[in-house]
């Protein structure tokens, strides 16, 4: 089994919830080879054994989402003490281990009225983690058609909602400190091949965000991502030096890699 189809059972699962439901992560990442115009790169894309759904409080999914996963053979795993649980979507033993995660943004301080932690909250049966910064995925995601999606064999037609390139990018400026190393070394590979990926879409990203997103997002994180897009790649540190290191048989060069997101950055950003 290619690690397409249980991509496609999920989504097959979610298709009536699809107008509220973003994919981010991973798997938005390796969905954004389907948007026409972007230049595929020889190598493979990264994988990923999960695949993260988003969706916003404001606008939540209703129904019986939680009964279609199980319905279609995912199973709830629970962990930690956090009320309601944190919770994993799990298809089957023996099918790789891929698993679904459903995401929601964090506002405030994350402290409950009450004292307790703000860390998850459910919404159609099923359980979002919530997450600082989570909510710029949310804003003008692109529709990708998954008919041009080889080796994602949904049962229907369709197209899925995907968070636009410049708004994961900039996520993954916010949140990369706050990461652990080896994620740090992730997400600059992610940032990398993502700006390779849209190479030939730069003047297209840059005028999304100037126009488009930048006035919807709150003044100081705008200029928190623009100052990130400067200093994080301004000298080639350990954490680009594992980037470089994680992806075998390419022969990316810590500097080059360095370089490329530099300019990258700056084309997008300013």
């Amino acid at each position: 089994m290619n690690d397409g189809e249980p991509l496609a059972r999920l989504l097959d699962a979610l298709d009536p919830w699809r107008d509220t439901l973003v994919v981010v992560g991973g798997w938005a990442h390796r969905l954004h080879r389907f948007v026409p115009g972007v230049q595929i790169p020889r190598y493979e894309p990264l994988l990923t054994k999960d695949a993260d759904i988003a969706f916003s409080t404001v606008s939540a999914p209703t129904g019986d989402l939680a009964g279609a996963l199980k319905h279609s053979g995912f199973d709830e795993e629970l962990s930690g003490d956090h009320e309601p649980p944190v919770t994993r979507y799990r298809l089957g033993k023996d099918l790789g281990g891929f698993h679904a995660e459903f995401l929601a943004p964090l506002f405030g301080d994350g402290i409950r009225r009450d004292g307790t932690e703000d860390a998850t909250v459910r919404e159609a049966g099923v359980t979002a983690q919530k997450l600082r910064y989570l909510d710029l995925l949310l804003i003008e995601p692109i529709s990708v058609d998954l008919s041009s999606a080889s080796g994602i064999p949904t049962q229907k037609a369709m197209s899925v909602r995907v968070a636009n390139p410049v708004t994961f990018i900039a996520q993954k400026l916010l949140i990369r400190k706050r990461r652990m190393p080896n994620k740090q070394a992730q997400d600059i590979l992610y940032l990398h091949d993502t700006l390779e990926l849209f190479s030939g879409e730069i003047e297209a990203l840059r005028a999304m965000w100037t126009e488009r997103l930048s006035p919807m997002i709150n003044p100081s994180i705008v200029k928190q991502i623009e100052g990130l897009s400067q200093s994080q790649f301004a000298r080639t540190t350990d954490a680009i030096r594992n980037a470089a290191l994680i992806a075998p048989g390419r022969g990316l060069v810590p500097e080059n890699l360095r370089a490329a997101c530099q300019y990258g950055l700056s084309e997008i950003f300013g």
